[in-house]
């Protein structure tokens, strides 16, 4: 059964083109998560998007034609993840579709899509292999297998600490519990690291104090962490409480901009690896300032952007890219033929200059892109390395 308010969330997105759309304009889905238990990574997401959207149309659209957003709130759940893009791909007749967010998410809708034979591109799912066997899926992500990796392979040039290690992870978040059961061991055993043990919670949990009492008993160089923000902010500060003495480390589940500062100086020290960093240089300190400026405005408390803001930023503009090179014209009767023209441009993308690096597509449909290894000092994050493994 469809829940109320997620029909009404369709009926809205079909108004919007109905409505707003000329026959020449170019629609494209997006499949927000702006409410839902993935909120605070997410919710900021629709700025960036608009803000990449707006940038493309006052320079004159793509070859004249202008890029419309149809826009569909999942709430995080697959469910109605899967229900978007069959409204994209059927009633908007659109050409791609930004999203899914999660990696749950993706498990459904990348499926539908294939059926469908229209491209969806997430923007932060990020578990292992979800690509695997479709033509149509693809993410703008890279797999926390490969982010981590590179996180160790900083510490491991830098001559830090990292002769024992131990796992911290969350059991009811698919990206969290894949990282802690599978990837971080995995890693620990190609680094040499020998691993002391492993401790698991829910993402909500707020006493994390056994836990933390167990890793305490380990006494490792450092915590590979599986877990969303919060949860990440609770284990920092039981670990200071308790005196525990580690390196936390970690993937993109939680590059969050505001996290150190959430964590009130505990998690000094913490390290992880991200795909965006604002401080880079001119061009992503520029999309950092008017995004500011647009979540101020929207009385959004958040105001610097996530890895999550720039990747749907980017995919926006990969899409421009490939409809470009592909001649797309947005004409109704072309529509099942121009989205597969768009899947084939994107595969073939490569050495894009986006605002997150240099992008490219791999044979899985992965982007291949810089992994910035950052760490918190000061209530901020700060850039200990750039990495370009792949």
């Amino acid at each position: 059964m469809i829940r109320r308010g997620k029909v009404l969330a369709g009926v809205a997105a079909l108004a919007l083109v109905s409505g707003a759309a000329r026959a020449d304009d170019l629609i494209i889905g997006f499949s927000m998560a702006k409410t839902g238990p993935y909120v605070s990574l997410a919710n900021t997401n629709e700025v960036a998007v608009d803000l990449a959207v707006d940038e493309i149309n006052a320079k004159g659209g793509i070859d004249g034609k202008k890029v419309k957003l149809v826009k569909f709130d999942t709430g995080g759940d697959p469910k109605q993840a899967a229900l978007a893009v069959r409204q994209f791909a059927e009633d908007n007749k659109a050409l791609a579709v930004i999203g899914p967010f999660s990696s749950g998410e993706v498990r459904v809708a990348f499926p539908a899509g294939e059926r469908l034979g229209i491209v969806q591109m997430s923007m932060s799912s990020s578990a292992p292999a979800l690509t695997k066997d479709f033509s149509y899926a693809f993410r703008n992500t890279r797999d926390e297998r490969m982010v981590i990796d590179q996180v160790l392979a900083a510490l491991r040039d830098k001559k830090l600490p990292m002769a024992n290690g131990a796992t911290a992870y969350a059991t009811d978040d698919t990206v969290s519990k894949s990282v802690g059961t599978t990837v971080l061991p995995g890693l620990f055993n190609k680094y040499g690291i020998n691993p002391k043990g492993a401790v698991d919670f829910q993402y909500n949990a707020f006493d994390l104090s056994p836990q933390v009492s167990q890793l305490a008993q380990m006494k490792p160089d450092i915590i590979g962490l599986g877990a969303p923000p919060e949860a990440a902010v609770n284990i920092a500060k039981e670990l200071k409480r308790q005196g525990v003495v580690a390196r936390v480390i970690g993937g993109t589940t939680v590059a969050d901009p505001d996290l150190p500062q959430r964590m009130e100086g505990a998690g000094d020290g913490m390290t992880i690896g991200t795909t965006f960093f604002a401080d880079l240089n001119d061009r992503t300190r520029a999309f950092a300032k008017e995004f500011g400026v647009r979540t101020t405005k929207a009385g959004i408390s958040r105001h610097e952007p996530n890895q999550q803001d720039a990747s749907a930023y980017d995919i926006v503009y990969l899409y421009a890219e490939a409809i470009k090179r592909a001649g797309v014209t947005g004409a109704a009767d072309k529509v099942v033929a121009e989205r597969t023209a768009i899947r084939d441009a994107l595969a073939k993308l490569r050495g894009y200059a986006a605002l997150e690096g240099e992008i490219s597509f791999g044979e899985d449909r992965d982007s291949i892109k810089p992994i910035y290894v950052v760490e918190a000092k000061g209530g901020r994050w700060t850039l200990l390395d750039t990495r370009h493994g792949e």
